[in-house]
């Protein structure tokens, strides 16, 4: 049950009621309208903007519509008030009764509660996490890879069909540093004293590596020359760091469906292919880039070079597809990689990077509108970075890993579920800073534990209501009567509850998955302000002995409070808590 949608109909009707009686012409354009919350909530429950949007099109003055379509829906059953604001907004308040309803369309839908068929099955391809197989997964991984798999939760829950996707940078020159590090390790796996030249990676993680390779191939890998054991090593490398960064993202409870090798791209040709595409379509020639902006680089020169017309599609300029060893740039694997995304059915492409490939955005976005012909849509969200500390002290790198924290270092001190909810506490292009011991805290200003507290004093209260022995099952409490559900704050608390699947949608169309954690942190701060006047006034107390009636209603609404919080944790990936430790 979704109330603003419901009243955007509502608002729809009356505005073609409007068109039938002559007052508004036959063809306007409907999608700009919205009902959502007015920004003060004194101005009543909901505000549309229908008159403002509308207007001018029509050949109207805005307030002049607003009192033609506030008349309509003054004469709603479930409106009690209208009023016009400003230029033109409608303001709507609602009976009492029709927020209340909420509460058994919660208790009936569970954790489903908030999932709606707005993306109407449309096919969405996430491709999140993406990390170079070079070690496990470190801290700076970790916002993205909550976000990507936030975001597919949240596009699930609107009714899309989602693809959770990680690409496999396999190919470049960081997997021949790889290969040759793990070399050393094998050396070492054999007795040999080694020591790791700059520009290798010195983790310790590698060093299970050397010993595979030691124990299925002796000493037999340490006789040949480099052409061949290094496709040998780099092989049992890649897929000994993919076991790891799998093993890594399932501690954080994330899977992804697809596995993409950028090797296996360029080994199927479609690199050639798409270019050949490209080429055919006259955006592709051989030119000479402008010099880059500021000082210029040592080995920079002014070269002929094949070039995509990457200003075509709002670039700030054409883009480079070979080096001058003629071998690909990174960027044309990329537009081979997106437009096989775009054919195995995915119109919907959402990239999530970090911070350091912001730069990257234009020319991948004028890419897929090359190649696809404007037919699929991209969105690169930029995930920035993590800075880690310890009672406000920057947090000191981990030996084992090399130079930097792992991911797992950071779970298996904090829980899963606190470092799910907290990457998502921030926007995702804005800094985030964690601290060990804050994330811990028993408090408000710990939003994780704020919520899980609202969630865990609603198990609390049900389960004093077992030991009265009243029947406290979300069937029974569904057939409530609700209509004791009258202060002020109850009232405020079932109209939160109500803006949930709003929320959602909201979200999901942003792809902004942290709003969620916000609105999950607001329904818990309206809950645990309940619980306190119920505390200073003991008529507001959710179970009042000598009234069954009143207790049941309240029992109904906390309940809706409790499962309206496993619904939105559940979209984060946290798991809700039904007693703190």
């Amino acid at each position: 049950m979704n109330i603003f949608r419901h009243f955007e109909e509502r608002v729809e009707a009356g505005l073609q009621a409007l068109v039938a009686e002559g007052v508004l012409p036959q063809g306007l354009d409907l999608s700009r309208i919205a009902v959502e919350p007015p920004r003060d909530p004194s101005h009543g429950d909901l505000s549309t903007n229908a008159a403002m949007v509308l207007a001018k099109p029509a050949g109207m003055q805005p307030r002049a519509l607003a009192e033609k379509l506030s008349a309509i829906l003054a004469g709603d059953e479930s409106v009690t008030g209208v009023s016009i604001a400003g230029p033109g907004f409608i303001n709507l308040r609602l009976k009492d009764d029709v927020w209340r309803a909420a509460i058994p369309v919660v208790l009936r839908s569970g954790a489903t509660y908030g999932a709606s068929d707005a993306g109407k099955g449309r096919a969405v391809n996430v491709e999140y996490v993406s990390a170079n197989p070079t070690g496990p997964m470190h801290v700076g991984h970790v916002r993205g890879a909550v976000f990507g798999d936030a975001l597919a939760n949240l596009l699930e829950k609107i009714g899309h069909t989602v693809c959770r996707e990680y690409y496999i940078n396999d190919a470049g020159g960081q997997i021949e540093v790889l290969a040759r590090s793990a070399y050393l390790r094998y050396r070492e796996a054999l007795g040999e004293t080694i020591s790791i030249p700059e520009g290798l990676y010195p983790g310790d993680y590698l060093k299970p590596v050397g010993q595979a390779l030691a124990a299925e191939h002796g000493d037999a890998l340490a006789g040949m020359e480099e052409a061949e054991w290094l496709p040998v090593v780099r092989d049992a490398a890649i897929d000994a760091m993919m076991e790891l960064i799998r093993g890594d993202l399932a501690v954080l409870g994330i899977n992804h469906e697809v596995f993409f090798s950028e090797r296996e791209l360029h080994k199927s040709g479609a690199v050639e292919a798409t270019l050949k595409l490209l080429e055919e379509k006259g955006l592709i020639y051989t030119g000479v880039l402008e010099p880059p902006k500021g000082e210029l680089p040592d080995d920079w020169e002014p070269r002929p070079q094949t070039l995509f017309r990457s200003t075509a599609f709002g670039d700030d300029q054409d883009r480079a597809l070979r080096k001058s060893d003629g071998s690909w740039t990174y960027f044309a694997p990329d537009i081979a990689y997106h437009f096989d995304k775009f054919k195995r059915g995915h119109g919907t492409l959402i990239d999530v990077w970090g911070a350091d490939h912001a730069g990257y955005i234009k020319r991948v976005k004028a890419a897929v509108a090359a190649v696809t012909d404007g037919q699929a849509q991209i969105d690169v969200k930029v995930c920035q970075l993590v800075r880690l500390f310890r009672n406000g002290e920057p947090v000191r790198m981990s030996k084992r890993a090399g130079d930097f924290v792992t991911l797992r270092d950071v779970v298996d001190e904090v829980g899963k579920d606190v470092v799910r909810f907290m990457m998502l506490t921030r926007k995702n292009d804005a800094p985030l800073d964690f601290d060990f011991a804050k994330v811990m805290e028993q408090s408000r200003d710990n939003p994780v534990f704020y919520v899980q507290y609202a969630h865990a004093r609603v198990h609390s209260v049900l389960r004093n209501a077992k030991e009265a022995g009243i029947e406290h099952s979300d069937a029974a409490l569904a057939a409530a009567d609700l209509a004791p559900l009258t202060d002020e704050a109850e009232l405020g608390l079932i109209k939160l509850m109500g803006a949930f699947p709003r929320q959602v949608e909201q979200a999901a169309q942003a792809h902004e998955p942290h709003r969620i954690a916000f609105y999950l942190y607001d329904l818990a701060s309206a809950f645990h302000a309940l619980w306190n006047k119920g505390k200073e006034d003991p008529a507001l107390r959710f179970i009042v002995a000598e009234d069954r009636n009143v207790t049941l209603a309240r029992l109904a609404l906390i309940r809706a409070v409790a499962n309206v919080i496993a619904a939105g944790l559940g979209i984060l990936g946290v798991e809700p808590a039904e007693e703190m430790r």
